[in-house]
């Protein structure tokens, strides 16, 4: 049996959402899939240097810089730090450059510290980014995100601590059920059907604002134990009404919301949303559920699900390693048969073509080394004996010295 080849799905019908609900997985064996990446590493028909068309933006390779906060942002304003931290990854050679959560709403942002577009002020920085991102021959794409009650801390390098008063930089917090995230932290206030329909709302002008900065890949995010994973997990979703309680009801908020944004974004820009597959703790959210939900995305227009995992409790037993969140990633792409991303200490060349040739994902997203080696795409085409895409202005130079 070959591996789930999303070009060639187009024509499978959507999944009723009954049946969707029972949980059960359908698709690929993976032991079959196991056994299949062998001959596929043998005469990969992809690599992770092939490029990747989704709708009608094309990815020169398989390489994408997964977004992370960068705590340097005044206001919500991004400023030359983001340019030049964004745009060197950009002329590093990764295909897609993915800017950092940024926040929908100001009470929505991380730290006081974090990105913003919940004005239109902030729109012509953002482009700034996106365009010089996109002369460099990368896709240029933003994380669009709230915080929930995980919203109002410190800068990681101070300690990240809840900021609790406004004297401190501080604000209230909210979220599905008045819970903590952890014991010392402000109770959430509990978001109403009317803060609900405020919170689409402001995902939606957002998303207008991030495609008015040019931006072509729009992505939300629902993982990290934010307020869209605060929804979807039992840890932190106690409500009794449409929004808790059954997996359909907290699946609902994220649904909408992808379904708000897919009519927005227009038909040949890609759409995607990163998600916690599980929150590797008992009576948590977890892979099954993971599942049902990227079938019910990709009924909506999701293009691909940008696998990561956690974040919902901090009592959580990770079991980080190399590559641990890659098998979440080819489950959802097997079982739920939509494109992802597969991400978590991706470190070296060798190890992300590997993911890409053997089927567990169709990009890998790569953060912390980026950090390290701005160039590590242009690297990895020199390591699978690829001619390095250098830029022109670095190429003439590092190619002479190399003779």
């Amino acid at each position: 049996m070959s591996h789930y080849d999303p070009d060639k799905d187009a024509s499978s019908p959507p999944h009723p959402t009954n049946s969707l609900l029972t949980g059960k997985s359908v698709g690929q064996n993976p032991v079959q899939a196991q056994c299949q990446s062998e001959h596929d590493r043998e005469i990969p028909e992809v690599d992770l240097l092939s490029p990747l068309t989704i709708r009608g933006v094309t990815f020169s390779n398989r390489i994408a810089m997964s977004p992370m906060c960068m705590y340097s942002a005044q206001d919500g304003f991004a400023n030359d730090f983001h340019l030049v931290h964004l745009g060197s990854r950009a002329i590093g050679g990764v295909a897609l450059v993915v800017v950092e959560a940024t926040a929908v709403t100001a009470e929505g942002r991380i730290s006081p510290a974090d990105m913003g577009i919940w004005k239109d002020e902030h729109i012509e920085p953002l482009a700034r980014i996106a365009n010089f991102v996109e002369t460099q021959g990368a896709v240029p794409g933003i994380q669009l995100a709230h915080a929930g009650r995980k919203a109002s801390c410190d800068k990681p390098w101070k300690g990240g601590r809840s900021l609790k008063t406004a004297a401190e930089g501080g604000w209230p917090v909210i979220g599905p059920s008045p819970l903590p995230f952890d014991a010392e932290d402000p109770i959430p206030s509990l978001l109403s059907i009317e803060d609900i329909e405020h919170c689409i709302d402001a995902w939606e002008v957002a998303t207008r604002r991030a495609l008015a900065a040019g931006f072509k890949v729009i992505e939300l995010h629902a993982a990290h134990g934010y307020l869209m994973h605060e929804f979807l997990s039992p840890i932190s979703n106690q409500r009794t009404d449409d929004y808790g309680g059954s997996l359909e009801n907290r699946m609902r908020l994220l649904l909408r919301v992808a379904g708000r944004l897919r009519e927005i974004i227009p038909r040949e820009l890609p759409f995607f949303v990163r998600i916690s597959a599980t929150d590797w703790t008992e009576g948590g959210w977890d892979i099954e559920q993971s599942i049902v939900l990227c079938r019910e995305l990709k009924v909506r227009g999701v293009d691909l699900i940008d696998v990561s995992s956690g974040g919902a409790t901090p009592d959580a037993k990770i079991p980080v390693s190399r590559g641990y969140q890659i098998p979440l990633a080819r489950r959802i792409r097997e079982e739920a048969r939509i494109r992802t991303g597969g991400l978590g200490l991706i470190t070296d060349p060798q190890h992300a073509d590997e993911i890409i040739t053997s089927g567990q994902a169709d990009l890998v997203f790569i953060g912390r080394e980026l950090l390290r080696e701005p160039y590590w795409a242009i690297k990895a085409q020199h390591f699978m004996g690829e001619e390095p895409a250098w830029p022109t202005q670095y190429g003439y130079a590092v190619k002479r010295r190399a003779r």
